[in-house]
């Protein structure tokens, strides 16, 4: 039944509740048509995942090998080790290595993953020359990312690296060059055992390594020339030492030559390295040994007894006569003298156990005055900066024997002087006695000619007789008082002066014909 209505009392229409049906603002959030499932949603996760994984461990292993770089800047090899480790274990290879380049060919730098026959067969190919026939040749050719999906499908892979291949299996490479200022230095690859593509992640890992070991070769270069200089900067102020030391040496004894020698030949085997050094002069014909530095007691003992020696005309001191140049041997026992015998040579390498000589002239205006021998016990050359020190020291030797010889002629010349105007005055103040005249004369003579003793005889035309005596053995002096004035017996030194008017010397009277009477 209807109800009326109030105003007008006709019937009302009948109220209904309105259906409201909510817009698309307000609706529930449901899943939408197209929206990704749970599954696609549970694998974007579980790829983030991993790619964060795989960025945790590629800062990881870059983090390793900057703090190897840190650790080691003076040796490259722990830096390549541990690229070649990490290159492997990350781009999921069959074995990584990396290759160092000078130019001209492919050096091995470090492997890592190999058994050790698969590591002699890799070694067994290098060094070579880089090529298009392997990846790491083509990186460095190229100065670029190589990627070979399958070696065995290449026809530019040579036959020594598919061996190599087949041998250790792999099927594919990823390399990449080291590269300092756009110049190929090396290289970094990673053989793989499947066949395929390397992803964009692995090689970027790879390049980062290659700069990586960029840094670490050029810090290692970097340290070794500081090294170098701080060794050379030693060097030179040792030999600045004991150059100031054998100047000095000069300066405060001139007159005497074996502390200078010394001098010379301690700091010269010092600064060579070396076991023991000797210094001998030259009279044209021989050598004479007049001095030694650490001198083994056994080849000492030799020189000092028999102390003159001529050279072999095959060893090196006859080269040194005839060239006037250091000459180096590098192993005695191998030289032409010490093969066929010279007992010099023999007795140095035997005796001295000396292997590798240096002898170097001591030259004075272009005149051989002696040698400097400078000798190591094991084989061992010396170096050009050796050789140039110890001709230094030569030229200070010669430096040294020519003041003692101007010094040596000064003082004679001051002694002649002083002992001339000494009879002179003996002769002003006697002019009426000839004894002390000749005593003064004859004093003179023997303190001048630094001798033992001296007689004066006076010859008048047939015979001689002693005028003057000084510091004779009483002995001697009885026999001549004794014997009165003679006439030499034919050949004796005073008949010789008396047929031919001029100086007679004899080195040694011991040796002297029959002895006869002076």
């Amino acid at each position: 039944m209807r109800r009326r209505s109030k105003a007008g009392g006709k019937p009302g229409k009948s109220q209904r509740r309105k259906t409201i049906t909510p817009g698309r603002r307000n609706a529930p959030n449901a899943m939408r048509r197209g929206d990704p499932s749970v599954a696609d949603l549970q694998a974007r996760l579980e790829r983030q995942a991993r790619e964060l994984i795989e960025a945790r461990e590629l800062q990881a292993a870059t983090a390793e090998v900057l703090r190897v770089i840190s650790i080691s800047p003076h040796d490259i090899q722990p830096v390549f080790d541990t690229i070649a480790e990490n290159a492997a274990r990350i781009c999921e290879g069959r074995f990584a290595f990396v290759v160092r380049f000078d130019n001209e060919l492919l050096r091995f730098g470090a492997c890592h993953g190999l058994t050790p026959e698969g590591l002699e067969a890799f070694k067994r190919v290098l060094p070579r020359p880089a090529g298009d026939d392997t990846a790491a040749g083509r990186a460095i050719l190229h100065r670029g990312v190589v990627q070979i999906p399958d070696v065995l499908a290449d026809p530019a892979y040579g036959p020594l690296a598919l061996n190599l291949a087949q041998t250790v299996t792999y099927r594919s490479i990823l390399a990449v060059p080291m590269l300092r200022d756009g110049n190929p230095i090396g290289a970094i690859a990673v053989p793989r055992a499947q066949v395929g593509s390397f992803p964009t992640s692995q090689i970027e890992l790879l390049q980062t390594f290659a700069r990586q070991a960029v840094i670490a070769i050029e810090n290692t270069r970097l340290f070794e020339a500081e090294q170098q200089r701080t060794r050379e900067l030693s060097e030179s102020l040792e030999q600045q030492t004991a150059t100031s030391e054998v100047l000095r040496i000069i300066s405060r004894s001139p007159a005497e030559l074996e502390p200078i020698f010394q001098a010379i030949l301690a700091n010269a085997t010092r600064l060579c390295r070396a076991k023991f050094g000797v210094l001998n002069l030259y009279d044209g014909e021989a050598f004479r040994y007049v001095a030694g530095y650490n001198v083994p007691p056994e080849y000492a003992g030799i020189r000092l007894r028999k102390p003159s020696w001529r050279s072999h005309p095959r060893a090196g001191s006859a080269t040194m006569v005839r060239t006037k140049q250091p000459v180096q041997i590098n192993d005695l026992l191998t030289s032409p003298a010490y093969l066929e015998g010279d007992p010099t040579v023999r007795a140095i390498a035997d005796m001295g156990g000396a292997r590798t000589l240096l002898l170097v002239p001591m030259l004075n205006d272009d005149a051989l005055v002696g040698l400097i021998g400078i000798y190591r016990q094991e084989v061992r050359p010396f170096t050009d900066k050796q050789i140039e020190l110890v001709q230094n020291f030569a030229a200070q030797a010669v430096i040294a024997i020519e003041n003692t010889r101007l010094l040596n002629e000064l003082r004679q010349s001051l002694e002649q002087q002083t002992a001339t105007a000494d009879v002179l005055r003996v002769i002003s103040s006697s002019p009426g006695e000839l004894e002390p005249v000749f005593q003064a004369m004859l004093e003179n003579a023997t303190r001048i000619c630094e001798a033992k003793f001296g007689t004066l005889f006076r010859f008048d035309g047939k015979n001689f007789y002693p005028v003057a005596q000084f510091n004779t053995p009483t002995a001697f002096r009885e026999v001549q008082t004794r014997r009165g004035p003679f006439q030499p017996p034919p050949g004796s030194q005073l008949d010789r002066v008396m047929r031919t008017k001029r100086v007679s010397h004899t080195a040694d009277y011991v040796a002297e014909p029959g002895r006869r009477q002076c």
